[in-house]
């Protein structure tokens, strides 16, 4: 009986040391959204990070800008759930340090998810001021507009929709005609967009599931999208393209089964109907 007990212990470890090494698999996948390969239009590359989850997370700084070196982003874009301990803020640090030293050319925005507003009062405040000196535009419902080649494109930052944060009207208020771009956390917030257009949106929260098994029925109280088993890569709505990060963190147990933490580039074709999209995998 002992060698059976010692041989279940064996196997649940063997497992759970694999669950975790994982959390350490980075995949790194590059989408298109083009026009057309000839359309002669400008395109916009967007660097996409969600979910870093400080408290469990098993990718360091260092690595990251290892993976991520040779790139050249004209965006940055941070789609919450940075941390949810007041302890962890200085942890976010070199992060932040490491995506300032890329300087991309039209800016870093990020918006806020559920585990980021676990903080209160002040210690949300010093989360936000934070972004903030590591010039990073921090959108609460609000949008800026930049200009690329002469074309005007909107960065809107909806706020997280499973809090009932998202306040859409605001968010688009200050926009120009031109093209959206959505940065938002949780990404069930297309499904009440009908009278709001996006050419593109990105999002994060479902973390690909996490732990799958061999579907993520646990997210099943999460929303319409994580019923449909809608938690992941390149969909489509309303005839608009978006982008459902697994993230780079973990959250409850730093494991990860069935999916692993992401890093994405999106190269958009600017002012443009979207015509064709495709995805590529990189290890």
């Amino acid at each position: 009986m002992i060698y059976i007990i010692i041989g279940i212990i064996s196997i649940l470890a063997f497992l759970i040391y694999r669950a975790y090494k994982n959390t350490k698999d980075i995949q790194i996948n590059k989408i298109q959204i083009n026009e057309n390969e000839n359309s002669g239009n400008p395109t916009l590359s967007i660097l996409h990070l969600s979910d870093l989850h400080l408290e469990n997370i098993s990718v360091s700084p260092g690595e990251l800008a290892d993976k991520i070196k040779h790139e050249n982003p004209d965006i940055i874009a941070l789609t919450g759930d940075f941390l949810d301990r007041k302890r962890t803020i200085p942890k976010l640090v070199p992060y932040l340090q490491m995506l300032q030293d890329m300087k991309p050319a039209y800016g870093i925005y990020a918006v806020f998810g559920n585990h980021d507003y676990v903080l209160k009062g002040n210690d949300f405040l010093k989360l936000k001021n934070l972004l903030i000196d590591y010039d990073i535009h921090v959108l609460q419902n609000e949008s800026i507009t930049i200009k690329v080649n002469n074309r005007m494109v909107n960065i809107i930052g909806v706020d997280d929709f499973s809090t009932n944060r998202s306040d859409l009207p605001s968010a688009y208020r200050q926009t120009v005609p031109g093209m959206n771009i959505v940065l938002t956390h949780d990404p069930t917030v297309v499904l009440k967009m009908k009278d709001y257009r996006f050419d593109y949106l990105l999002a994060g929260h479902f973390h690909g599931g996490q732990i799958c098994y061999p579907k993520a029925y646990h997210l099943v109280k999460m929303g319409e999208l994580a019923r449909k088993n809608i938690i992941k890569g390149l969909h489509m709505h309303n005839s608009s393209p978006f982008y459902i990060s697994e993230g780079l963190g973990q959250t409850g147990f730093n494991i990860r089964v069935g999916s692993r933490p992401e890093i994405t580039f999106h190269d958009i074709t600017v002012n443009s109907k979207v015509k064709e999209v495709s995805l590529q995998k990189h290890a």
